[in-house]
């Protein structure tokens, strides 16, 4: 064959080769685009259908009807009979409740804190006892105040904290956009406080509520005690009466707080995760779980924490069901138990011998509040995250802004160890720590619309995985 005739026959299969690319690369953009418009057309009919009915805020009413959740408390196990009977009523398969073992904490009946000086007269001021707390004696206490702005000023008081309250006066930074971040820092002295006042000698730890509002509702959550140090009382102080504490102390070093709390721990008692499916119809073992839990602290009724997220589940399940839609991949609902006082809810599930014939795929978890949805995180390697990116046109049209790494959950958490990936529903938290475990977490705290527009996403990201998986692989 002559050179000519050679390069001749090179560039004819160059161009063959180059047809063949393009009309396989033209045809997997029309499969890619004829995918998003049957999306986009699912999550109209969604978006419509849930907010004409609404159905996350129903559910919600209920679930905030029985009051506050702390596990093991009457509420607890109301709302755990309850969401088995929402879902046996929605028509979900499989409905069952798995048990959990939970810490019963009771605040008690009485809660007082009075500042006493000489200077400025008495005044009462809004606490509330942290979870876990030990109770003062009986008749209460009285001790002098010392105000510390961190636990390096506490370590140099050495001797001088011994028999004194011990007043964390941290203020949750302001400047930070993201107030989980902020919130995590300022947490840290409601968890650890105690301890470390104990540490020093000090009879009760009094830490300033984790929130920007400035109100008079104190906040709770829980605390950590250790072994061989002494378990001291601890409470939170509202942040409008943080800042009185403060004033007052700088014009009167002197002066005494009177505090009485009447908490108990008692004996651990059983509690359930509560559960239920939309069952695939072709891979009915690969599971797409939506979560939430279902315990609440005992101040409100937990409207935003987590009764939100709990709504968002049960009502994506809902709307998928109301729709007509069949998973090819089990979608499942999961109300986990005792996410505020542990995790042990998700470590069960996780470990239950039920899991041992089942795949979960994808667990997302909402526990930041029924605030406007603005994105996803999807706790994911590259791969995987490009593959849900691809999907953004569907979700910007209900108006979900972005799929971005990170997401997850203290109760799904359990799920990575068995290569599950997790995710999150990432609404607006601006407002979150205004309400956050205090008194004013309640059902008219919470838009209805702005609530179904993250059961909508929620429904719209668990469907589209049951059918198309998380990679070209598992179609």
């Amino acid at each position: 064959m002559s050179i000519r005739k050679h390069a001749l026959k090179i560039r004819c299969l160059g161009l063959a080769l180059f047809i063949i690319v393009s009309v396989a690369s033209s045809q997997q953009k029309n499969s890619l685009s004829d995918q998003i418009e049957k999306y986009q057309n699912i999550a109209q009919r969604l978006l419509e259908q849930g907010l004409r009915e609404l159905p996350s805020y129903s559910i919600l009413e209920k679930i905030t009807s029985v009051g506050h959740r702390l596990p093991g408390s009457p509420g607890a196990a109301a709302a755990v009979e309850l969401t088995r009977q929402i879902m046996m009523e929605m028509g979900l398969k499989n409905v069952h409740l798995e048990p959990t073992t939970v810490p019963h904490w009771v605040r008690g009946p009485e809660e007082e804190a009075l500042m006493i000086s000489s200077v400025l007269g008495d005044h009462a001021l809004s606490t509330a006892a942290i979870g876990g707390s030990a109770a003062t004696h009986e008749d209460g206490l009285s001790a002098q105040v010392i105000e510390v702005k961190d636990f390096s000023e506490l370590e140099r008081l050495k001797e001088s904290a011994a028999g004194k309250i011990i007043f964390f006066n941290v203020k949750m930074e302001p400047g930070t956009l993201n107030t989980f971040s902020a919130y995590g820092k300022a947490a840290a002295y409601r968890v650890r406080g105690a301890v470390e006042a104990a540490k020093r000698g000090a009879a009760f730890a009094l830490v300033r509520s984790p929130t920007t509002a400035n109100d008079d509702f104190p906040h709770t959550g829980m605390m950590s005690y250790e072994p061989g140090i002494p378990k001291i009382p601890a409470a939170c102080i509202s942040t409008q009466g943080a800042d009185l504490l403060s004033r007052s102390l700088k014009l009167d070093p002197d002066l005494r707080l009177f505090i009485r709390f009447h908490c108990q721990n008692l004996p651990p008692v059983r509690s359930y995760n509560v559960i239920g499916d939309l069952p695939g119809y072709e891979k009915p073992e690969e599971i797409i779980l939506l979560g939430g839990h279902l315990d609440s602290w005992d101040l409100s009724p937990g409207a935003h924490d987590d009764g939100a997220g709990c709504a968002h589940a049960l009502s994506a399940l809902y709307l998928i069901k109301a729709l007509d839609l069949r998973p090819k991949r089990t979608i499942r609902a999961v109300m986990f138990m005792n996410e505020e006082f542990g995790g042990s809810g998700g470590c069960d599930y996780a470990v239950s011998e039920k899991r041992a014939d089942e795949k979960h795929i994808l667990a997302v978890e909402s526990d930041r509040g029924g605030f406007l949805p603005l994105g996803i995180g999807i706790n994911a390697d590259d791969p995987t995250l490009n593959w849900m990116q691809k999907w953004m046109p569907i979700f910007q049209s209900i108006q979900i802004h972005w799929i971005r790494k990170g997401g997850g959950g203290v109760d799904i958490a359990p799920l990575a160890e068995q290569g599950t990936v997790l995710g999150g529903l990432i609404p607006d938290s601006q407002r979150y720590f205004d309400v956050h475990h205090s008194g004013r977490d309640t059902l008219d705290a919470v838009h209805p619309r702005e609530l179904e527009l993250g059961t909508i996403a929620l429904s719209l990201l668990a469907y589209i995985v049951s059918e198309e998986g998380l990679g070209p692989q598992m179609k």
